[in-house]
């Protein structure tokens, strides 16, 4: 009789391996061979800001959406297509910060800065997010670093805010521009809209689909507009100049004589208007001399004067002015210029031999740290060579070594890195050792 076949065993599918996570498009991260220039950064923005009288200051990360609706102007490009808001559980509409003039006038009012000595100045360094679309030197999340003067309305907080960001690029290595306009008052620039309205009409023909819409809504963005058609249009269009009120342009040549007695260099752009509804009078740009036109034709930074804003957020009439610099920008910059930096240096590698020698190491690192003296360590690595091979790339001045022999006569090892030599302390009198070789 035949024997019954076995039936085939199925054949296990085999598992697919988990795809990796990538970061949320129009993020970054920032790894650590970049942190020294960010750090570059903020240390210059710190020492900048405190040198000109402004005192620091954090807003939440969350807004209520209407605080940017009601002051950066529901019909701008960042409240219409970039503002990161939603609905949270307890019903509240809430949005991710795109810019952080508004939340510091929210805060000023909140806190009653206004019976405080005028004028109020604060700085800030904080990411903002915008759904804009990710390109070179524009990020999701980004870094600005801003100053805000609120209380003043004399031209010369304009130009010193300009100084400040004129000083923060130079002083960072970056050769800059500043481009300026004043757009007057909200009467004088409703004037202006008029005129520009009608003469674009008589071009509606050559303007884009996007561009009919700024026409239509918020027609001085339509002097913002990338279509070389506007470029062209633009140079017979009225400006704005011719429609400032007196007082604007007195306040507007101030500024101007101001930069000029401070030798800040500038060109006036009559077409310069800056996206956002809550400016008046003066507006300004930054713009780097870069050899790199990506980086060369996108502000790195700009700002201007606000002085109805704290009013249309809900408080008493108060002029106010500021900038923001966009970090991520100035950082590309920076690298862009600059060499690769060092690899981290320490005076001290504290290196060890066995499981004894670990312990005793970790106890001498932390008397070294205590001490303020620089040390480097590579605690999980077995391999003494592994270890040297990292002080020396870390061009340490000393190395502590530490083995089970030295842990039995209570001594270390200081080795001389550059002459090769080293000689067998007290332990015990290791950082005295180590202070007196970093003196000399």
């Amino acid at each position: 009789m035949p024997t019954a076949k076995k039936p085939a065993a199925k054949e296990t599918p085999a598992k697919k391996a988990p795809q990796p996570v990538a970061q949320v498009r129009g993020m970054r991260d920032t790894l650590p061979e970049d942190q020294p220039l960010w750090d570059a950064m903020r240390a210059k923005a710190k020492e900048l800001s405190s040198a000109y009288g402004f005192e620091r200051i954090d807003t939440p990360v969350l807004e209520e959406t209407s605080l940017f609706v009601r002051g950066v102007g529901k019909q701008t490009d960042v409240v219409e297509k970039e503002l990161y808001n939603f609905e949270t559980s307890g019903g509240e509409t809430v949005s991710l910060r795109p810019e952080g003039t508004a939340p510091i006038v929210r805060a000023y009012i909140q806190h009653g800065m206004f019976n405080q000595p005028q004028p109020v100045k604060l700085w800030y360094v904080a990411p903002m997010f915008r759904h804009d679309r990710p390109q070179h030197g524009r990020y999701r999340q980004f870094q600005q670093f801003g100053c805000e003067v609120l209380g003043d309305g004399g031209a010369v907080i304009d130009a010193q805010l300009i100084v400040i960001g004129y000083l923060f690029l130079k002083e960072l290595g970056i050769d800059a521009t500043v481009q300026i306009n004043s757009i007057g008052t909200a009467e004088s620039r409703a004037n202006y809209r008029n005129a520009l309205v009608s003469y674009f009409r008589t071009k509606r023909n050559r303007l884009s689909e996007e561009d009919k819409k700024r026409l239509l809504k918020n027609p001085l963005r339509i002097l913002d507009s990338k279509d070389p058609a506007i470029q062209d249009l633009k140079a017979e269009a009225p400006q704005i100049v011719d429609w400032l009120d007196e007082e604007s342009k007195t306040h507007f040549m101030h500024v101007l004589e101001y930069l000029d007695e401070l030798g800040v260099p500038y060109q006036l752009n009559p077409y310069l208007v800056r996206g956002l509804d809550y400016y008046t009078k003066t507006v300004f740009e930054f713009y780097a001399n870069s050899q790199d036109q990506e980086l060369a034709q996108s502000s790195v930074g700009g700002g201007g004067r606000f002085d109805g804003l704290t009013e249309l957020l809900g408080g008493r009439p108060t002029a106010a002015a500021g900038f923001a610099m966009g970090m991520d920008r100035v950082f590309n910059l920076m690298k862009a210029t600059r060499t690769a930096p060092e690899p981290k240096q320490s005076d001290i590698f504290v290196a060890h031999l066995g499981e004894q020698g670990r312990k005793r190491a970790l106890a001498v690192f932390e008397e070294l740290r205590k001490a303020g003296i620089s040390s480097g360590e590579a605690f999980g690595k077995e391999s003494i060579k592994g270890q040297m091979e990292l002080a020396n790339r870390r061009k340490a001045k000393f190395a502590v070594i530490i083995g089970q022999k030295e842990v039995l006569d209570g001594t270390a090892i200081i080795r001389d890195m550059d002459a090769g030599t080293q000689e067998i302390v007290d332990v015990r009198k290791i950082v005295h050792e180590l202070q007196k070789k970093l003196s000399k």
